[in-house]
């Protein structure tokens, strides 16, 4: 790309998609959950795009909350609001710019969808500094991240009902797994700077916690496709959801930055699986 665009397409983290994927996949569960035989392409495509933009939104809103943080942390330092290759007016802009964006997508569906979409805007402004006086930012960001399973529910059906809420709650069980492995990698950073998170917390209990929220993802999952009479691919594609976060479970090692780092990426197949499961119980 371009040099001048090059600091800007780091900020929203363009070169990392994996936090794309964990947004995106939610919407396309829901999607495909509520539609009656396959799913719309196009909205899979407008839901793309929009989680796109918006997790590059809120990663603009991360690094501005954080900016007086990430340059005393070596893995954050050379981010291009510490490093001054953005300043911090360039990076007010351009998050408005993404989120008028990601209107010009939400505006395709129909009220209903537009009014859920623009309520989750007050959770991705609040998330990055929960981490500031709360042990578990993880459940905000869950509560963030999984947005999506309403709105792609909404985007069919333009309401809501309980399997959208199963897919929400669920979501959110995978997020605080997922997150607060993730978390595992900093947590010497975060004690040396004062931030809080749900690895600081749990330490050498994360394995069984993580037991318990993946259990829970996958019993909501299961009610959800229940809920909407799905058929016995769902529940074969099921065996394989909750094999995938066992293995995850048994693999981790709380004090190996690279295998958390490793294990957090893969739930980019775990999400895949899920949507697999969800298609496949259609017919």
């Amino acid at each position: 790309m371009p040099r001048g665009l090059q600091p800007y397409l780091i900020l929203m983290r363009a070169d990392r998609p994996i936090g794309t994927w964990l947004l995106l996949f939610p919407c396309w569960w829901s999607l495909s959950l509520a539609a009656q035989g396959w799913p719309s392409v196009y909205y899979f495509i407008l839901f793309a795009i929009g989680a796109f933009v918006m997790r590059g939104a809120g990663c603009v809103m991360n690094d501005l909350a954080d900016r007086n943080f990430d340059g005393e942390v070596a893995r954050t330092a050379t981010r291009p609001i510490p490093k001054g290759d953005i300043s911090v007016k360039q990076a007010i802009a351009f998050m408005g710019f993404l989120c008028l964006l990601g209107l010009g997508v939400l505006v395709q569906f129909n009220l209903y969808t537009i009014l859920l979409g623009i309520a989750s805007l007050g959770l991705v402004f609040i998330y990055p500094f929960c981490k500031r006086w709360t042990y578990w930012p993880q459940a905000v960001l869950g509560l963030t991240f999984n947005w999506g399973a309403l709105v792609g529910w909404a985007a069919v059906e333009g309401d809501l009902a309980w399997p959208a809420v199963c897919l929400y709650i669920a979501g959110w069980c995978w997020t605080m797994g997922y997150d607060t492995i993730y978390a595992h990698q900093d947590k010497e950073d975060d004690i040396m700077i004062g931030i809080k998170s749900s690895a600081l917390k749990l330490g050498e209990k994360t394995k069984p916690a993580l037991c318990v929220f993946y259990g829970a993802c996958i019993t909501l999952i299961g009610y959800a496709g229940y809920g909407v009479g799905l058929q016995v691919g769902f529940y074969i594609g099921l065996a394989f959801i909750g094999a995938h976060l066992v293995w995850q479970i048994i693999k981790l090692d709380i004090h190996n930055p690279a295998l958390c780092l490793m294990l957090f990426k893969s739930n980019r197949w775990f999400g895949l699986i899920v949507l697999l499961a969800i298609l496949a119980g259609k017919f």
